[in-house]
């Protein structure tokens, strides 16, 4: 076995693979970028080893120095996690030429299936249920046309080194077939330098089902099961279960023994998964195979009870494998969220910058050997007070929870999303409630174009369901209660003019652009020694219970009798005496007054915000790389005015009217917050 390995990424997977290398008691050595020098993973590991600027491609993209940093260090093998060089052919082979174990499959595994027309032909040569199409590289949108309507529409048209949902159309007609080509061939060869692209048909209603796969140096592969990754938002997954809610146990040992012998067929050595895409009729078909390490590996962990990472690591060692296919465990349900530095109210526009909070919920289940253990699990690389930058993806972490079946998981989950705190940074935690919330995903009803389906128009914060909205209010009365109550036993208080508490509330709600509601609230029976109230909102009758202590974000208690999570802060709206409640994502910014207080407030003016109708504002933060006008250059509406770039996207900013630039109020390579005006029309 190794003493000591390097692992060759950042953030959370890099804080994973030190988790299970510490338990194996294998020295570990972090590398980092400039923008991750204070990173999580650096700190946790033994050694820490600098390799370059803050863009990846001059740090986690450079070979050269993480060979160099594995020599310096002794370092025997290389973890590479996943994304950067984790699925580069030629990394892996210069990894093994210089005597050194690369904790992943064989490179000539990783080229055969890192190309998507060449892997077709191995999986369809393997007995694998290929999607019609033709996977030859196609030359001319003509071709394609004729193609496609050999096939017969819809047809899906891929770059052959696509991902990531680069490099990809539908198309529903020959004219979009033409354009579909001719976007598909640009595409890739901006983004890959490879402008390849071929032709299969699209599956209706598809579901995006995978299969875990590990095998070792002796010609053993199993599999693990399947997870369901249908949940996507732009061909990003975003919740991702095990197992799922949709196939049968046929389909299940159809796909699982597929692909086994597509992997027995490139001498697969490691973890990898084969993905499939699934039809209503449980028909399925080979989409590509991922020869590492995926995001979504806890689920598979939680309902086998094994540690995939040791695995990776006890088989690059040249170890057998410690279990056969009939070992393989199927346990309960197992749901992961991926929580991401994004706002989904503003477009899910990325947000970089200082984690002022950051408290994921209490950790009951650990990494591997879960088996019998259900609960919730978080997988990070940052942590409070940590930064996000804007070079790498944007997340922030895995929430994964593990229940007895899948409402259990769901509720579970549910209940996790309450009790995490991130502030200083928006995220999708609001966005992922939603989801869980949803009746059809909650009766598994649904395909990867869910998301697109139930919220094409963007997400709105009305867009979040609540199963009792009163509880907000009668939630905030209780606390505003306890803040009270406190407030009556401060010492110096002028005589006559005593803290009074009374009874009987109103909350107001702070809407948008000064448009509030009113609702009387009364909260008696205050028990001090409990933190017990009974609080009535209209017909609606809450037993209040908590003890939180002041100040503190996250608080629990029952209502009713039944345990909840929530969050509560004071100071919302720049309001210090406003209360915020977050409750199963939705937020209520609530005044909670007496009566009379009530009375003179809705008496008071509304202040309206600045006009900055004639500025161009930063949507998002990030780095500013191109402006594309000048001071007294006239504008159309619709021309491009600025790029921002972030967490590997750009974002281009167009004119709303037409007009006159009056100034540029920010240059090239700045660093721009949320807001922040770019340029002002005259």
């Amino acid at each position: 076995m190794f003493t000591k390995i390097l692992i060759a990424n950042r953030g959370e997977i890099a804080c994973r693979v030190i988790q299970t290398a510490r338990k194996m008691g294998i020295l570990t050595v972090a590398v980092y970028s400039d923008a991750d020098k204070d990173a999580r993973h650096v700190e946790q590991a033994d050694e820490a080893v600098h390799i370059g600027a803050a863009p990846s491609r001059d740090s986690y993209l450079m070979a050269d120095k993480i060979i160099a940093a594995c020599k310096a260090t002794g370092a025997q093998a290389v973890h590479p996690g996943y994304g950067f060089l984790s699925e580069n052919a030629g990394f892996a082979k210069r990894v093994e030429e210089e005597g050194i174990v690369f904790i992943g499959p064989k490179h000539y595994s990783i080229a055969a299936m890192g190309d998507k027309i060449e892997s077709k032909k191995l999986a369809g040569a393997a007995g694998v249920n290929c999607i019609p199409g033709v996977n030859d590289a196609i030359e001319t949108a003509e071709r394609a046309v004729e193609i496609a309507q050999s096939i017969g529409y819809p047809v899906m048209i891929k770059a052959s080194a696509g991902g990531g949902g680069k490099g990809l159309r539908v198309a529903f007609s020959d004219k979009e077939a033409v354009e579909g080509f001719t976007s598909c061939r640009n595409e890739a060869r901006n983004s890959f330098g490879d402008d390849r692209v071929f032709i299969e048909k699209f599956v209706e209603e598809p579901r995006h089902i995978e299969i875990q796969l590990l095998g070792d140096s002796h010609g053993n592969v199993i599999y693990l099961n399947e997870r369901e990754c249908s949940i996507q938002r732009r061909h990003q997954k975003v919740i991702e279960e095990a197992p799922s809610p949709f196939i049968s146990d046929a389909t299940r040992q159809a796909m699982g023994e597929q692909a086994v012998a597509l992997a027995k067929a490139v001498n697969y050595q490691s973890a990898g998964t084969v993905e499939f895409v699934v039809g209503k009729d449980q028909s399925f078909y080979f989409l590509e195979m991922n020869t590492r390490l995926q995001v979504e590996h806890p689920v598979t962990e939680a309902i086998t009870g094994l540690d995939l990472v040791e695995l990776m690591i006890r088989v690059a060692a040249g170890e057998k494998l410690p279990l056969t296919q009939a070992d393989v465990q199927r346990n309960g349900w197992a749901i992961e969220c991926r929580i991401n530095a994004e706002d989904p109210f503003r477009n899910f526009l990325p947000s970089t910058g200082r984690l002022v909070r950051f408290q994921p919920p209490k950790e009951t289940m650990f990494q591997a050997n879960t088996q019998d253990l259900y609960g919730v699990r978080v997988d990070t690389g940052v942590q409070d007070g940590g930064e996000i930058p804007m070079y790498y993806d944007s997340m922030i972490a895995k929430l994964i929870v593990h229940g007895t079946d899948r409402l259990d998981a769901i509720a579970k989950m549910r209940e996790a999303l309450n009790g995490f705190v991130i502030r200083g940074v928006a995220s999708n935690i609001p966005f992922q409630a939603a989801l869980l919330a949803h009746p059809k995903f909650v009766a598994g009803d649904f395909n990867t174009g869910f998301i697109a389906e139930n919220y094409g128009q963007g997400f709105r914060a009305e867009d979040v369901p609540h199963d009792d909205p009163n509880f907000l209010l009668a939630l905030a009365a209780f606390v505003h209660r306890r803040l009270r109550d406190r407030a009556v036993g401060i010492s110096g208080q002028v005589a006559g003019h005593e803290v009074e508490v009374g009874e009987s509330f109103s909350v107001i709600t702070l809407g948008a652009a000064g448009r509030n509601t009113q609702t009387p609230v009364s909260v008696v029976d205050f028990q001090e020694k409990t933190g017990s109230s009974a609080v009535t909102v209209g017909a609606s009758s809450y037993q209040l219970c908590s003890n939180a202590r002041f100040g503190a974000i996250r608080i629990h208690g029952s209502c009713n009798g039944a345990p909840f999570t929530a969050q509560v802060e004071r100071g919302a709206n720049k309001n210090p005496l406003a209360l915020r409640i977050a409750h199963n994502g939705r937020q209520l910014d609530a005044l909670v007054l007496s009566p009379r207080a009530a009375q003179l407030y809705a008496l008071m003016p509304y202040k309206a915000a600045p006009d900055m109708s004639r500025f161009v504002l930063s949507p998002m933060p990030g780095l500013l790389v191109h402006v594309g006008v000048v001071a007294g250059q006239k504008v159309q509406a619709g021309e491009r005015v600025a790029v921002i770039e972030a967490m590997k996207m750009e974002n281009a900013l167009f004119a709303t009217n037409d007009g006159v630039v009056a100034e540029v109020l920010a240059t090239q390579g700045e660093s721009l917050s949320v807001d922040q005006p770019i340029v002002r029309f005259a």
